[in-house]
């Protein structure tokens, strides 16, 4: 995998082995940022949560792309091994690049780690998004989920309708839906 644009363009970053992650693709990972850059203005400045982070790949791109800093949940051992590597390698500040090794479910983050405004969910597909998208509503209750802030989640094709009804209970506006392949994403205002 590949960072797609921004200072780090060109820059290689490894991918976990086994089947526990999945990584973005680098073809998703450019249309994605293509249509937050259109949704955002840019990134600088941005504040990043990369949930269920994996190889960090979609939270690197953003930290590539301008954003401040970004947060990194993993809970899988060999995942974080490979994350702090490829923060390590990308040559990110200690301020800019925080890895947290815990199940963001269990232990959502809290406003000390910051109030994001970018989120990035990425959980495996047998992740219920009523559990997902109740792990960003407790983010929000406690304040560590920005005021509009943009909620990205990668799910099954299938699961489309799912995610966002689940996002509509919660008041989540829904931008759109994209289709890559069996891969869906849906990009979401918070209220």
């Amino acid at each position: 995998m590949r960072i797609v644009a921004g200072s780090l363009r060109g820059k290689t970053i490894d991918a976990p082995t086994g089947e526990d992650t999945r990584p973005t693709t680098d073809r998703v990972r450019e249309a994605l940022f293509s249509s937050l850059y259109s949704l955002r203005g840019g990134f600088d400045g941005a504040v990043v949560l990369d949930a269920f982070a994996g190889s960090g790949a979609l939270g690197i791109e953003a930290l590539s792309r301008g954003a401040a800093r970004a947060v990194f949940f993993e809970r899988a051992d060999k995942a974080v091994a490979v994350l702090k590597r490829n923060i390590s390698s990308c040559k990110l500040e200690e301020g800019k690049a925080s890895v947290v090794r815990r199940d963001i479910l269990s232990h959502p983050p809290t406003a000390t780690q910051g109030s994001f405004d970018l989120v990035f969910l990425d959980p495996p597909y047998a992740f219920e998004a009523s559990k997902v998208l109740q792990m960003v509503e407790s983010m929000r209750s406690s304040g560590a989920l920005a005021p509009e802030a943009i909620i990205v989640y990668e799910h099954a094709l299938k699961d489309a309708s799912e995610v966002g009804a689940v996002l509509g209970e919660f008041g989540y506006e829904v931008e759109t839906t994209k289709k890559y392949g069996k891969t869906g994403v849906t990009i979401a205002i918070a209220p």
